[in-house]
């Protein structure tokens, strides 16, 4: 089995439970913003020290960082955030794991952004299968107490929020993918923990400046959830070390494609934490998402 499969089913088991955190402290004190904030404000210094622990045990130097490398960060990790902030808020539209299915649509985008941005190409197999985890996330765009077809409920708020976060983490995805490449001929590990710590470094920055100017009162709120917080962030550096090294190995178009899986996490999670009810159109197009996952596999 390739490396980059098991780092996969890692980052999106990482995610998911990260995920459940965020949706709590945005459901009882804080923002959208601020459940987002929250996740850099204390994985940052977690990342930051892994690196340093890995450069003193291996006396590995740090390679030149290019003007490329920063421009891909701060896309990535801008568009990160405002992806983000929108899988919080549209938590709050529809239940756990079918916001997390519209999360998905990303993985259609990833393979078009990717070709586009790296040259990165996607066989017609996993096309295919891509295609058809697609056709599933359209099935999920209707409300359960929606009327007439599906399709003209693709303008609702959670479509919306849904899918305008696809697209920002199919960049973000592609980004980090692009600024790992910048690093050279180093071990991927290595790529991924420097790649991350500058991007969780840049975000923490921008994100915390931006909240110390328009909102210092959400800042004070993330400290004083911090029990709950410390958790998004040793969740949110776990799952961003094996995204990124994932996207080191891979084509970041079959790392999301495979991070799917995250869906069946997702619908236990609504099931078992959070006591929501997921009706047969949502079991149903979640199950034709799987499929699409087994079709990747076997395609690649």
């Amino acid at each position: 089995m390739s490396l980059w499969i098991p780092v996969t089913i890692a980052a999106a088991s990482f995610q998911t439970v990260r995920f459940m955190l965020q949706k709590s402290l945005s459901s009882v004190k804080l923002s959208a913003a601020g459940a987002t904030f929250a996740r850099f404000a204390y994985s940052m210094p977690l990342a930051v020290l892994g690196l340093i622990v890995a450069i003193w045990v291996t006396q590995a130097a740090i390679p030149s960082l290019t003007a490329q490398f920063w421009l891909f960060v701060a896309i990535g990790g801008t568009a990160q955030i405002l992806a983000t902030i929108c899988v919080v808020a549209l938590f709050k539209q529809r239940n756990f794991a079918v916001g997390i299915t519209f999360k998905k649509t990303e993985v259609i985008q990833t393979a078009i952004v990717g070709f586009l941005v790296l040259g990165d190409e996607v066989s017609a197999g996993a096309l295919g299968a891509i295609l058809l985890g697609l056709l599933a996330v359209l099935v999920l765009s209707k409300t359960p107490d929606g009327d007439g077809a599906w399709w003209r409920h693709l303008t609702n708020r959670a479509s919306q929020l849904g899918l305008g976060s696809g697209v920002l983490f199919a960049f973000s995805a592609v980004s980090y993918r692009g600024a790992s490449l910048e690093l050279g001929d180093i071990d991927a590990w290595f790529r991924a923990l420097i790649t991350l710590a500058a991007v969780v470094t840049f975000q923490f920055l921008s994100m915390g400046l931006w909240l110390l100017w328009r909102d210092r009162a959400e800042l004070l709120a993330v400290w004083e959830t911090r029990s709950t917080g410390v958790f998004v962030g040793l969740t949110s550096l776990g799952g961003s070390f094996c995204w990124f090294l994932a996207f080191t190995l891979q084509n970041a178009a079959y790392v999301k494609a495979l991070g799917q899986v995250e869906l069946i996490l997702s619908l236990l999670a609504s099931i078992l934490f959070f006591r929501e009810t997921i009706t047969r159109r949502e079991i149903a197009g979640m199950g034709l998402l799987g499929i699409s996952i087994l079709a990747l596999v076997l395609a690649i």
